[in-house]
């Protein structure tokens, strides 16, 4: 079974913007960034009443922690686990979508669309650019998020 590293981020580092908990996978070389592909789960701690039905997602602070982290750390999504919904999740607060209770999550096809090709074209060329290829690491992660690459996404000819 995979080890799933587990990083704790506090209510205060979430109203500060701090994405200090981050660090200590940020500073990894690339090849053992890489080896935490889909092992890593963020715990937003995040207090609410027991009857506040929102999703960590629908909080703006959290949010807006979220959308630090993703932009500091482009490739944070393809290191979160994907079966518990870490990466769902975290796409959530970034994306457009809404929630349902029976159903879950449901994005706007759009905005997953472009999300998903622009994350896709920065995670490749920065690989590419580390001297590794993740197109198929790449494909399991969009596919968790029920996204299906036509084959003829990656161009043939362009590194």
């Amino acid at each position: 079974m995979t080890q799933i590293q587990t990083i704790n981020i506090s209510a205060g580092q979430i109203m500060g913007l701090n994405i200090e908990a981050l660090e200590p996978i940020w500073v990894l070389p690339v090849k053992e960034l890489l080896q935490l592909e889909a092992k890593l789960q963020l715990k937003l701690e995040w207090p609410r009443p027991e009857n506040d039905p929102r999703e960590l997602s629908e909080i703006a602070e959290c949010r807006l922690w979220s959308l630090r982290a993703d932009a500091l750390c482009p490739w944070l999504p393809l290191l979160l686990e994907r079966e518990d919904g870490q990466l769902s999740r975290h796409v959530a607060m970034l994306v457009p979508h809404s929630f349902n209770k029976t159903e879950g999550i449901r994005f706007s096809e759009d905005a997953l669309s472009l999300w998903v090709s622009h994350r896709l074209f920065l995670l490749d060329h920065w690989s590419q650019m580390q001297g590794y290829q993740i197109k198929n690491n790449l494909n399991q992660m969009v596919a968790a998020l029920g996204f299906e690459l036509d084959p003829s996404f990656w161009p043939k000819d362009v590194p």
